[in-house]
């Protein structure tokens, strides 16, 4: 992973508060990092509308669009008297996730930073969430901001070591790798958990199964330590940052983040098909909508053709 060139999507509907520039300022800050503002704008009364011809509406378009671009500039301006390398992008067009992996494709940006927020099932459902798109088709590391008070201390990688995919095996040492970078590069300090759920009891009905629960339980547990440790066993952590957590993850890993004080929370997103995603989303949409902390996405390597 590296943290030369930062693309940062800032919302047009926000003039108070853009939490995402706020972070991008701290990392490029720390990494001597490039940064891009890419600002998408859109407006149905400017398209096909049925009160201007194609010349005024073009025109108009161009001063919203001309408009957007100076207050870019006005935003970009404080972070260059820092010293900060900052450029500036307007787009027009919809949807919004189009556009901005169309500028991602283009710049090729090494991290893009984004204000992230909750939304429930029926909102994910019903409605194109720029932040779910993102997360699911976002081809680089994927920097969700939460607004609020933000410390920038520790970080923290969530790993799934017990699986049999070659592919999410390899996203873990991605996971870890990346969460090891960013601590050394921008001084947090890191903790790696992996937490894991067996059977609850409730659900387990036959009388023989009943009977041997507990070394159920038990085998359970052993084997995702041992799957824990055989991940980490080439990086230098020391075990007071590794945690083996025993819980749901939605559930779990949101009381450790508060407990522990987690400002950066790195998770693997891998794709699947449509229609689970649509119904159940996968286990890192689950925990940002639990989670109050910022949320980094990191997706697997892409395979060589």
């Amino acid at each position: 992973m590296n943290l030369q060139q930062l693309l940062v999507v800032i919302d047009p509907t926000s003039k108070d508060s853009q939490p995402s520039l706020e972070r991008a300022r701290w990392v490029a800050s720390r990494a001597k990092s490039a940064i891009e503002l890419l600002l998408c704008e859109y407006n149905s009364a400017l398209e096909g509308g049925y009160f201007f011809d194609d010349s005024a509406q073009k025109k108009a378009r161009d001063a919203l669009l001309e408009n957007r671009r100076e207050w870019l500039e006005q935003l970009a301006q404080p972070l260059r008297d820092e010293g900060l390398q900052v450029t500036v992008e307007v787009r027009w067009g919809k949807p919004l996730h189009s556009m901005i992996l169309q500028r991602i494709d283009e710049l090729k940006p090494d991290l893009v930073l984004r204000n992230g927020t909750s939304h429930n099932l029926l909102q994910r459902l019903f409605f194109n969430n720029t932040s779910w798109q993102l997360i699911r088709q976002c081809p680089v590391p994927l920097w969700l901001v939460r607004d609020g008070e933000w410390a920038g201390k520790r970080i923290c990688a969530a790993l799934d070591p017990v699986h049999s995919s070659d592919n999410s095996a390899a996203l873990d040492h991605r996971l870890v790798q990346a969460t090891t970078y960013l601590a050394q590069t921008l001084d947090f300090e890191a903790d790696y958990l992996h937490s894991y759920a067996p059977l609850p009891r409730t659900m387990v009905f036959d009388a023989e199964l009943v009977a041997a629960y507990d070394k159920y339980v038990a085998r359970s547990a052993k084997q995702h330590l041992d799957a824990f440790e055989k991940l980490m066993v080439n990086y230098p952590v020391e075990k007071a940052n590794r945690h083996l957590l025993e819980g749901f993850p939605e559930d779990s890993i949101p009381a450790f983040i508060k407990s522990r004080g987690i400002d950066l929370l790195v998770m693997g997103a891998v794709s699947r098909s449509n229609l689970e995603n649509a119904l159940i989303g996968n286990t890192a949409e689950r925990v940002l909508e639990a989670v109050q902390t910022d949320l980094l996405v990191i997706k697997p390597q892409p395979q060589a053709q």
